[in-house]
């Protein structure tokens, strides 16, 4: 059987897709051309990530598709519904990148406190010339000890990320649509590990109480913004947020006036509303940070994502 991983895979997750007795394709196929290529080259298996989306007109015009994977969790690319009404199976890998997820939420949340992602703007451009300047722009940063961290979907994401909050002092605070009670796994020095209740409260309990939200929910059902001018507004002066679930989770247009009013004391965001061309306005803006969804993006998770795949496809194909 001929797989194709149209936005590519590990070499691990290949690699074991090769020993189960599969053909692997990783070149990229253009959108436009997919459909096409699919037939002529008979594929069975199609892996994609964010980059590619698998509707409805691909999946009438390909009869010979048994499987459709995403690597990775949301699966908003992807007509799920439909595929499975037509006998395709779909599969995700929903564990495999919430460490590296979490880790840089985490990673995110420390450069905004103390404004290192903008010194790393100014220092090559001035910081042999206005140095003693610079030091005093950057002296003000705040700890992220003893802060509230607000997390919105304490899903697999979100549990690993008030691990991390709790291992460095925060007070973390959670709300899931979905979920009444949520627990979280911290390592404690004696090489243990203790299970934590995440302390669950109301959406408006986040937005009214915490220093720094992070968003871990997948796209809403109507398209429409979890947060808004409203939302925004009813949070603390100065709230830092951090968006690396869905593009358009929190509205690009407001968060860009929050940050620009100082309501919002600064954002990181890893997604977008319009990958792979996002609004100028939110790159450029000198409160943000700006990364090009890469929450996945580290080595472990990548083979994985790639070995869970294929652990899946052998194992619905046998």
């Amino acid at each position: 059987m001929r797989v194709l991983a149209n936005d590519g895979i590990s070499k691990a997750g290949e690699e074991k897709l090769i020993d189960y007795g599969f053909e692997v394709l990783t070149n990229y196929v253009d959108q436009a051309e997919l459909i096409s290529f699919i037939n002529k080259e008979k594929i069975q298996v199609l892996l994609v990530r964010s980059a590619t989306t698998v509707r409805k007109d691909l999946i009438d015009s390909c009869p010979g598709l048994k499987i459709i994977g995403r690597g990775g969790v949301g699966m908003d690319n992807i007509d799920v519904d439909y595929a499975r009404s037509k006998g395709i199976s779909v599969i995700n890998t929903p564990a495999s990148s919430s460490q590296s997820v979490a880790e840089l939420v985490m990673g995110s949340l420390f450069s905004l406190v103390r404004m290192i992602y903008d010194a790393n703007r100014e220092m090559p451009v001035s910081g042999n010339t206005d140095f003693k300047k610079l030091k005093k722009k950057y002296s003000e940063g705040i700890e992220l000890r003893g802060k509230t961290l607000g997390i919105i979907g304490t899903g697999r994401i979100g549990a690993a990320t008030a691990s991390y909050a709790l291992g460095i002092g925060m007070k973390v605070i959670g709300y899931d649509a979905f979920m009444k009670k949520a627990t979280t796994l911290v390592p404690i020095p004696d090489g243990s590990i203790m299970e934590v209740e995440i302390k669950m409260v109301t959406i408006e309990d986040i937005y009214k109480n915490s220093d720094f939200i992070t968003v871990h929910v997948p796209a809403q059902k109507d398209g429409k913004a979890l947060i808004t001018s409203k939302e925004l507004n009813s949070m603390k002066d100065g709230v830092y947020l951090v968006n690396a679930s869905r593009g358009g989770i929190i509205d690009e247009l407001d968060l860009i006036a929050a940050l620009n009013s100082g309501k919002v004391a600064g954002a990181s965001i890893d997604v977008f509303d319009n990958e792979p061309t996002p609004n100028k306005d939110l790159l450029a803006n000198p409160r943000a940070i700006t990364t090009p969804h890469i929450g996945a993006a580290t080595m472990e998770a990548q083979d994985r994502i790639g070995e869970e795949l294929a652990d899946q496809i052998h194992s619905i194909l046998n």
